[in-house]
């Protein structure tokens, strides 16, 4: 069945990919993104080509997002699906990273996906129906050292889809997490540094660590084994293409070996919540209503 779907972050990575792979499948896809008239205009056109709507919005801003909402419910004739795509990545050691740091970075991937959600949500309390999808990453699971404060706002934003299940279940409305690994993308081209210079400085020879590690990384992504990023388009389609009820709340896309070991504590963690649930009498609350 056709789903009217609206992507944020559709500029560039996983949410360009989405918003081609969701076309060529038939769906109607409204592509988000920032200034989709200046600097992103030519991917704004290409989309557009393939049969996108477009709309500017910026997460980080309230007033854009709700004009950004409200025009897609226009474009498409309303939304089925939210994919919470738009965030951005951060290298370095996180004691170097300043409150203002962690809070620009908070902005766009837990505060932009608030906005979004409670834009959406009445429209999707409505019609009592709709799917929220949030990108999340394998580093909302575990930690990696020298992506201090972007671990941390995708372990806020796995709490906050999995709070939004529980209490949008009874409505209709399911909220989702995909968790995507390492991926040729430009996520490490676009993340951000640490400003607190004299602090990184302080740590001598190990400062330069943070680089190093990335350097590793980017090799395996250079590869001919390297994983296609096609794979968490695939994914993300796979889930919005599920019946209702049957979407699993998290998925795990990685090419890189560490998505069995996620998978893992993906299952325990379900097992310990539905026995939690189950002895409040509230398991109820972790399927969606039909």
């Amino acid at each position: 069945m056709s789903q009217k779907v609206l992507i944020t972050g559709s500029s560039a990575g996983f949410g360009k990919l989405t918003a081609d792979t969701l076309i060529k499948a038939g769906h109607t896809v409204v592509a988000s993104m920032r200034d989709s008239e200046g600097r992103n205009a030519s991917t704004a056109t290409e989309l557009q080509g393939k049969g996108a709507h477009i709309v500017d919005l910026d997460v980080t801003n309230e007033k854009s997002v709700e004009s950004g909402v409200a025009r897609a419910i226009e474009m498409a004739g309303g939304i089925d699906v939210v994919i919470n795509n738009a965030g951005v990545g951060v290298a370095g050691l996180q004691e170097t990273f300043t409150v203002d740091d962690w809070q620009r970075l908070f902005n766009i991937n837990v505060f932009g996906v608030q906005r979004v959600n409670r834009a959406v949500l009445p429209h999707m309390r409505n019609q009592g129906s709709g799917l929220l999808i949030h990108v999340s990453s394998l580093l909302g699971r575990f930690v990696l050292p020298f992506f201090g404060p972007y671990n941390s706002s995708k372990w806020a934003l796995e709490a906050m889809a999995d709070n939004y299940r529980v209490e949008l279940s009874a409505l209709g409305i399911e909220s989702v997490i995909v968790e995507p690994g390492g991926f040729g993308t430009d996520f490490i081209g676009n993340a951000f540094r640490a400003s607190d210079e004299n602090r990184i400085s302080s740590y001598g020879e190990f400062a330069g660590a943070p680089d190093q590690m990335i350097s590793n990384f980017e090799k395996n992504y250079e590869s001919d084994n390297a994983p296609d990023p096609q794979m968490v388009a695939d994914a993300i389609l796979k889930v919005i293409d599920l019946p209702r009820g049957e979407r699993p709340f998290r998925t795990v896309v990685d090419g890189l070996g560490m998505g069995s070991h996620i998978e893992r504590i993906n299952e325990t963690s379900d097992e310990v919540v539905e026995g939690i649930y189950g002895a409040f009498g509230m398991a109820g609350m972790l399927r969606i209503k039909e």
